[in-house]
């Protein structure tokens, strides 16, 4: 699946580290079209923004699509004329693409001579796997779910748990999460999902929960209401209905079909409701899907929405909705609408019930009138109820997913793992001089 290329983002000036902390040199392996607005990139950005605001120098090899970011220090690998395209999900292309990052991070690595190397992605790893050990640093790992189920979600190659392929590929990604010496997960979920089903050591995972900038994304309440009604004007969006907000990539694992029945079931009883999708690749497919539901009218698609712009678009509306059907990926969305203050509606998977705790709103998975019904509930029924869930939520944002206290994780995370380093060569050093003295 493939999108145009996005504009560049800006970003907050980076502040001093505080004194006396020690700085690392990292090298991030961001196997994906850095920086597209959605997902994955998102936690590249923050990690990378916590981790310079606290005085480590951060290099982000990536592939030669994407939206440069001031003030990062992007390193991409070689492309061709003419295809300078975002790419999203599993793709065959993406073999080639890794073949050329690898070559990119390699030279990166002898210019920086990195502390410890962090990988994003399985492809990351692997990359990353090669070089730790070509200058002995430290591997991490930052693993955002597994590989054959997010190629199953994406439907690669047609896969499925009864394909042929399916084994060799499962052996692939066990080998490749054994190479890292730290896994961080974006989820307690994705801790269990790697020593239940993979059997990975219990100590070398360490679960980094996904988090939000609470600057950036600031409660709906704090945003003007003459602003509001200018962007639902420019949007088309009549100010009488209710306004029903998702924000992420549009595809069937994200639950987009389920969230367009849910609205039809729910437009057949009220007429005032209005949907507000920010998203892609799909643009096109899901507005053929509303209009042949006879719902256009009442759905709105931005197609890709910049990063620095989602606040202000979240804050227009009454309830926010993410019917993600993954059951191993994070969910980050549900962190911005938890920071803007949106009572929340999600299917009932492990990752949103951790991330929203007994504040959120869960339909059983895969049943779209069960998500109608929810919606239903907050918007009507419970409409002064959600105001007061908003407020919970996003107070919960602020008090537990800080990406402040996530980059001070990760520095002492580092640190750990550069005395682990130090102790080893020690130890090889008093063996080998043990052995000539023998």
């Amino acid at each position: 699946m493939i999108a145009t290329r996005p504009k560049d983002v800006d970003v907050p000036t980076i502040v001093p580290k505080p004194a006396g902390r020690r700085s690392f040199r990292v090298l991030k392996i961001a196997p994906t079209s850095f920086f597209s607005d959605y997902g994955c990139h998102v936690r590249i950005l923050e990690e990378t923004l916590a981790l310079q605001a606290l005085g480590s120098r951060v290099t982000i090899c990536t592939y030669h699509s994407g939206g440069n970011v001031p003030g990062l220090d992007i390193r991409r690998s070689l492309g061709w004329p003419g295809r300078n395209r975002v790419h999203v999900g599993s793709s065959p292309y993406r073999f080639l693409l890794d073949g050329l990052l690898s070559a990119r991070a390699l030279l990166a690595s002898a210019q920086v001579r990195p502390d410890v190397i962090h990988a994003h992605l399985h492809e990351g790893a692997l990359i990353g796997g090669l070089l730790s050990r070509l200058w002995r640093v430290p591997l991490v790992f930052d693993f955002q779910g597994s590989l054959t189920s997010e190629m199953i979600d994406h439907g690669f190659l047609g896969l499925t748990r009864q394909s042929r392929l399916y084994g060799p590929l499962r052996r692939l990604e066990t080998m490749i999460d054994g190479l890292p010496d730290v896994v961080l997960t974006s989820s307690h979920n994705a801790a269990n999902v790697l020593t239940r089903e993979f059997g990975y050591p219990v100590e070398k995972v360490r679960p980094l929960p996904d988090c939000v900038n609470t600057e950036r994304f600031l409660p709906r309440w704090r945003v003007a209401e003459d602003k509001k009604r200018q962007l639902r004007t420019s949007l088309g969006i009549p100010a009488e209905r209710r306004l029903v907000v998702y924000l992420g990539l549009l595809a069937e694992y994200q639950g987009s079909g389920h969230l367009l029945r849910a609205a039809a079931a729910m437009l057949s009883q009220h007429q005032d409701i209005h949907f507000l999708l920010m998203g892609f690749p799909g643009q096109e497919r899901y507005q053929q899907m509303a209009s042949d539901l006879g719902i256009a009218d009442h759905v709105t698609f931005t197609g890709r929405l910049p990063y620095q712009l989602a606040p202000e678009y979240l804050a227009l509306g009454d309830l926010a909705v993410s019917p993600k059907m993954s059951e191993t990926e994070g969910n980050g969305k549900l962190l911005n609408y938890m920071a803007v203050g949106l009572p929340t509606v999600t299917f009932a998977t492990p990752v949103s019930q951790e991330i929203l705790g007994e504040l959120g709103v869960f339909a059983a998975v895969g049943d779209h009138l069960d998500l109608a019904s929810k919606m239903d509930l907050l918007l009507y029924a419970g409409a002064e109820a959600a105001e007061d869930l908003g407020c919970q939520l996003r107070h919960r944002a602020v008090e537990r997913f800080s990406w402040h206290e996530a980059g001070l994780r990760l520095l002492a995370i580092y640190e750990s793992l550069g005395r682990g380093r130090k102790n080893e060569t020690t130890v090889d050093t008093m063996a080998d001089g043990v052995h000539t003295l023998g």
